[in-house]
């Protein structure tokens, strides 16, 4: 049977106008229907909390529904799902819009990747506080919101919510979901303060954002699979970025065409990069696991994995395929998916908010007895100055063998 972790894709009507009409009986309507249907459609929702904690976070909820509104809500969603601890079950309000600006945390902090092009020469700026929240006092809002047991699910989850205005309103480092002001520091070390107008999610896509030019391989091409030849270190680099069929080259061709050139070739190392997959459907890289354990690259030394703070759900499966069947070293962070974990997404609509409960409809138990995420053979960090000079520290890693 295929080990498919299917996604929860949810398109509404509702607008932000809607969501500001919303009353504190509807709030309580919407936390009923959760109380009732949750517990029946999880695969064991009482897995980590236990009923009466469950029932008493509703409670508490529910306290306060008069003083609430849709953004505060939903942060107050998010704060429960927290509590139950499982990396599948989570909430998908509808946020229409986002903070032109992307943020990569280094070893050094917190540093703008992208931003709209106006503002290009923030890039490289280190963050300091949005509005008049500290770094600190950020991570600190944010861990109420997001689990953070696991350090890279939180990094990964942080990374994708601290440009969403209306994330922020709820947590209440903003009270604006049209705009927030930004604390950085420049590489000068003088403090810039600069307010960003949010745009329509829809709308980021056209506006092209500034970004940091990298040389880095992982950054040389787009698409769920490609990979990339160094003859001169003899090194075979493939990019695994999302466990799911390309439409224009079905995964079969690809891999017969990567294991051509390693027959042709015959380099002397393989990289599979999973740093930026967070999984799908994880048969799609059968073929590939299937020959390279019979490929004379499967060889301490010569078969290398990278995996990070992004690695999620089926790619991790496959990971932990090829750490307990290959003799793959791995290299690079934990990953933010669990080993073991509940599963097999699913959702369905609280009435009244229209916000989505995804709910986990099965266990995996890929490898029995551990416990949290795959851990890397050889660890590293990263640094905005190798990341400015395209220097992965990864690859790094694996050129040393």
């Amino acid at each position: 049977m295929k080990k498919t972790i299917l996604s929860v894709l949810f398109a509404f009507a509702c607008s932000f106008c809607f969501s500001q009409a919303l009353s504190g009986k509807d709030f309580l309507e919407d936390l009923e229907f959760l109380r009732k249907n949750l517990p029946v459609k999880h695969a064991n929702l009482f897995a980590k909390i236990s009923q009466q904690d469950f029932d008493a976070k509703i409670d508490a909820i529910a306290a306060k529904a008069n003083g609430l509104d849709y953004e505060t809500f939903a942060a107050e969603l998010f704060k429960l799902t927290v509590n139950i601890r499982d990396e599948h079950t989570f909430i998908e309000p509808t946020y229409t819009r986002v903070l032109p600006i992307r943020f990569e945390r280094f070893k050094e902090g917190l540093f703008v990747t992208g931003i709209d092009p106006e503002n290009s020469a923030l890039l490289r700026c280190r963050l300091a506080a949005i509005n008049s929240t500290s770094t600190s006092g950020i991570v600190t809002a944010f861990k109420e919101a997001i689990q953070s047991e696991n350090p890279s699910y939180f990094e990964d989850h942080f990374l994708r919510l601290i440009n969403n205005p209306a994330f922020l309103k709820g947590l209440r480092i903003s009270d604006s979901d049209l705009e927030a002001e930004f604390t950085l520091i420049d590489q000068d070390g003088r403090q810039v303060r600069t307010k960003l107008a949010s745009v329509p999610q829809t709308g980021i896509g056209k506006m092209k954002l500034a970004y940091i030019h990298s040389d880095l391989l992982a950054e040389k091409e787009k698409g769920n699979y490609w990979f990339d030849y160094d003859s001169g270190k003899k090194t075979l680099y493939f990019n695994y970025n999302e466990c799911r069929e390309d439409k224009d080259k079905p995964f079969a061709q690809f891999n017969d065409e990567l294991f051509e050139v390693i027959d042709s070739r015959r380099p002397d190392k393989i990289v599979l990069d999973l740093r930026d997959n967070n999984g799908g459907n994880s048969g799609v890289l059968n073929p590939f696991m299937e020959r390279i354990k019979h490929s004379y690259l499967n060889q301490k030394g010569k078969f290398f994995v990278l995996i990070g703070k992004r690695t999620f759900s089926s790619a991790v499966m496959n990971a932990v395929e090829l750490k307990k069947n290959s003799n793959a070293i791995f290299i690079g962070e934990p990953t933010s998916g669990n080993i073991n974990h509940y599963g097999e997404v699913r959702g369905f609509s609280l009435p009244k908010s229209k916000i989505v409960i995804a709910y986990s409809t099965r266990y995996w138990e890929t490898w029995k007895g551990k416990k949290g995420p795959l851990k890397p053979d050889v660890p590293v960090t990263y640094s905005i100055k190798n990341y400015l000079e395209g220097k992965d520290e990864a690859l790094t890693q694996v050129y040393k063998y």
